[in-house]
């Protein structure tokens, strides 16, 4: 299972199809697309799809939003279609539990006509329905690596009859530390499969695993890893790290931003950032890694549905954020790795609308919105907002008796105590 990836063909991006009727898909999947409202396939469908029901190895790589979860759920099922219930056809690994939830409900929506059943496998919830789907409620198995590895340590997962992996996110995978777990669960999967790799970035680390582990693989690259979602109109606020919030609040006041989704670098700001949201009376939510799966759940659910304008969000939980109208992306704060930028703004502008990312960019992280910009190949216009105070308030004086008044240190005379000052040797 060695070799690069083919890239014979494939410099350019694929041509689309007209319509999913010119691709080789079964009528009840095609009715099942149809159902969901698909009517273009996107090119990372048009270029994956035709080689991937022939059983082909596949490493596609598209920036998020662009459909790459129908480019291996649809060829999947149309290979296993004949095959028998009550055995693990095919898995999907998965970075986060968003994403395996994400694509447990794509899959039930495509596969609706037919016999075919998936179940996602994450963390942070009970393994008893897990368990039961791993020994044989499920063909199509959707997974994190660490609970995925947990059930395999029991001994009751039997991937004897797998026939296709899927790795989707594999570079966010790496850069969460799955390396060990991925492999580790690849050593125990048959040799005779098809496998497809999919990433938004194609790091060494990625390169490398696709040369170890798939068979002469077709390379469908369809944009330029550097490029952001197409559609998203960027731009930078420069702007003190204090008052990021307020101009926050400042830009929220703006009614067209109806649905919005803004970063935060960690779980704490996260949490207060959705406090200080919700005090100014605007509707938000939080989603991190300290939060349950379903406090998380409720909190996606409702800014899916408008309940929620606003949903405050570390990288790794948004990572399952798929909301088709999402109308803006703030970062709050500027990620490290330009990479992440990527992601994030991804969030927009999916399935070929049109967006909005906002990055609010203190003094010291102009360095690191430079080699966004490098990496993005442009350079994001900066603009100030006119109603806004740049100009931090001074903090007025503690007032006598206050809560933070001290009040001056008196000896027994009950004048004031001063210092004479150091005390000199004698």
């Amino acid at each position: 299972m060695s070799g690069p990836p083919d890239t014979r063909g494939d410099a350019q991006p694929p041509a689309e199809a007209g319509t999913f009727e010119d691709l080789p898909l079964h009528p009840k999947l095609r009715r099942g697309v149809h159902e969901i409202g698909y009517r273009v396939p996107t090119p990372i469908q048009t270029g994956t799809i035709p080689h991937a029901v022939t059983g082909r190895d596949i490493v596609g790589t598209a920036q998020t939003g662009t459909g790459k979860t129908a480019a291996f759920l649809l060829p999947v099922l149309e290979r296993l279609l004949e095959e028998p219930r009550g055995r693990i056809l095919a898995l999907i690994l998965t970075p986060t539990r968003e994403l395996a939830l994400q694509a447990e409900g794509f899959l039930r929506k495509l596969a609706g006509h037919t016999h075919l059943r998936g179940a996602p496998v994450y963390g942070g919830v009970g393994m008893g329905d897990q368990e039961r789907a791993l020994r044989g409620g499920a063909e199509i198995i959707i997974a994190t690596p660490g609970r995925l590895l947990d059930h395999m340590r029991r001994g009751y997962v039997d991937f004897r009859s797998l026939r296709i992996l899927v790795l989707d996110e594999a570079d966010r995978m790496l850069d969460m530390g799955f390396l060990p777990d991925v492999r580790r669960i690849l050593d125990r999967l048959p040799r005779d499969r098809q496998t497809m790799l999919f990433s938004a970035t194609m790091p060494p680390e990625v390169v490398a695993l696709s040369r170890q582990f798939l068979r002469d693989p077709k390379l469908v690259q369809v944009a330029e890893r550097t490029v952001a979602a197409v559609g998203v109109s960027h731009l930078a606020l420069p702007v003190p790290a204090q008052l990021k919030v307020g101009l926050l609040l400042n830009l929220l006041e703006d009614q067209t931003m109806t649905s919005v989704l803004v970063f935060a670098r960690t779980k704490h700001r996260a949490d207060s950032v959705c406090r200080q949201l919700e005090h100014h009376g605007i509707r938000a939510g939080v989603i991190h890694g300290n939060r349950s799966q379903s406090q998380r759940v409720r909190a996606l659910e409702a800014f899916r549905t408008g309940d929620l304008r606003v949903l405050v969000a570390t990288d790794i939980a948004a990572r399952g954020v798929d909301v088709k109208d999402v109308s803006h992306v703030v970062n709050l704060d500027v990620p490290h790795e330009p990479e992440v930028y990527v992601h994030r703004v991804g969030r927009t502008a999916r399935a070929q609308q049109r967006g909005d990312a906002f990055t609010l960019v203190s003094p010291e992280e102009e360095p690191d919105l430079a080699r966004i910009e490098r990496l993005i190949g442009m350079s994001i216009p900066r603009t100030r907002i006119p109603n806004f105070s740049y100009t931090a308030p001074r903090p007025a004086p503690p007032a006598p008796g206050g809560p933070h008044h001290r009040p001056p240190f008196r000896g027994r005379s009950g004048r004031p105590y001063r210092s004479a000052g150091p005390r000199r040797r004698r």
